[in-house]
């Protein structure tokens, strides 16, 4: 018989499982809870039946197309069964997103990215929910575009642009891998455009800053640390991160080895007086823990996003808008450039990676120079907090 709709809702579910015939050997399975499809052959003399899909998610047509593909198949010597055997098997092993995510962050992210911590918070409050217990093969670039929108509608814009580029670096890892044939974040763009920030703060907004930290609803680490962060223009991640032991209070500098820098290049930040202050009120309040500004949870150091989550939270209590640890570290380099100081030794201040030749060849460590650099930016900060004419506390410098 040919089967219609009709006649297959007409087929009532039981206990007892048959099978109604239709034509060429393709039939219907009714069970207790389900109705499938079913295709009946012979292979090499022998009868063999193979499950085509269930019914009413495999419509009338639909069936009798894969029952037709698999007669094309016995008509070209193979055995259309043990195909899709292999391939339901293949799909039972394929990697969860949850799986995937763990190879991610222990084979990539782990020994390769400074972020790897920030990777991981991200896929585990957004990506692991939606796609956790589906197959990394079946995430389209629909199922992307649409965890973002949902990241969108809660007003988390950067975060749906960050969440995109680590999601983008998981597929990519996954082909690297030949875990994915190919990544589903083809052809899809940031959902927010991103302008480079320029924000300076003015002598005001710093006074404003340094000041209003006092009363600022953060811990005493927190607070210390983005001081620290404007006193030595230094990264937020190097800065909250980083343990006594990396300090020389004698020799009055601070060395951060390459494994900690972020361009994999140790740095030596000669300390200011205001510096030197400000480091010893944190070691002093660290007490025991190994720790320049270790969390008040566990013995860790802070993370950077409790930084953060600290200033935007105290932003109306220090009487200011739209600023974030970075524009501390951009300041302070625009403002010592401002007191005469050329950009190779802001440069080296900020430990950036020189391109050409000439940086080959030129090893000098520049710390007589980032000492002299540093310790005027000491004393215009110190001026500026104080409300003094910067004129009189310090000359022009020149050439430095």
């Amino acid at each position: 018989m040919a089967f219609t709709d009709a006649k297959i809702r007409a087929l009532k579910l039981g206990k007892k499982r048959s099978i109604e015939w239709g034509d060429d050997g393709l039939g219907i399975r009714v069970g207790e809870k389900r109705k499938s499809w079913v295709y009946m052959y012979r292979f090499n003399g022998k009868p063999r039946m193979m499950t085509l899909g269930a019914y009413p998610v495999m419509g009338v047509a639909d069936a009798n197309l894969k029952r037709s593909e698999a007669q094309k198949l016995l008509e070209d010597g193979f055995d259309p069964g043990s195909g899709l055997v292999a391939a339901r098997k293949a799909n039972r092993e394929a990697m969860t997103v949850s799986e995937l995510v763990e190879e991610y962050l222990e084979k990539w992210a782990r020994p390769r990215k400074r972020s790897a911590k920030e990777d991981e918070r991200m896929l585990r409050k957004d990506v692991i929910p939606a796609w956790g217990d589906r197959k990394a093969k079946d995430i389209k670039r629909r199922d992307i575009l649409t965890l973002l929108d949902s990241i969108l509608e809660r007003g988390a814009t950067t975060t749906a642009n960050r969440t995109l580029a680590v999601i983008r670096k998981m597929f990519k890892f996954a082909v690297g891998r030949d875990i994915l044939d190919a990544s589903p974040c083809h052809d899809i763009h940031a959902p927010v455009p991103e302008n480079q920030r320029d924000r300076i703060l003015t002598d005001e907004e710093i006074r404003a800053f340094w000041l209003g930290l006092d009363n600022a609803g953060m811990t005493h680490g927190v607070r210390l640390a983005l001081r620290l962060l404007l006193v030595t223009a230094q990264r937020k991640s190097e800065v909250v991160s980083a343990p006594k032991s990396e300090f020389d209070l004698n020799a009055k500098v601070w060395t951060i080895p390459a494994d900690r820098a972020k361009n994999k290049l140790a740095h030596r930040i000669p300390l200011s007086p205001m510096a030197l202050e400000i480091i010893h009120e944190a070691i002093a309040a660290a007490g025991d823990s190994p720790w320049l500004f270790p969390s008040p949870f566990k013995d860790k150091p802070i993370i950077p996003t409790a930084v953060d989550h600290a200033l935007r939270k105290n932003l109306p209590k220090l009487g200011l808008e739209n600023l974030c640890p970075h524009d501390l570290r951009r300041t302070a380099a625009s403002l010592i450039t401002g007191l005469g100081f050329n950009r190779l030794i802001v440069s080296k201040i900020l430990n950036h990676v020189e391109r050409g030749v000439t940086a080959v060849y030129d090893r000098h460590g520049y710390d007589d120079e980032k000492r002299m650099a540093l310790d005027a930016w000491s004393r215009k900060l110190e001026s500026i907090i104080n409300g003094e004419n910067m004129a009189k506390v310090i000359p022009f410098v020149k050439g430095a």
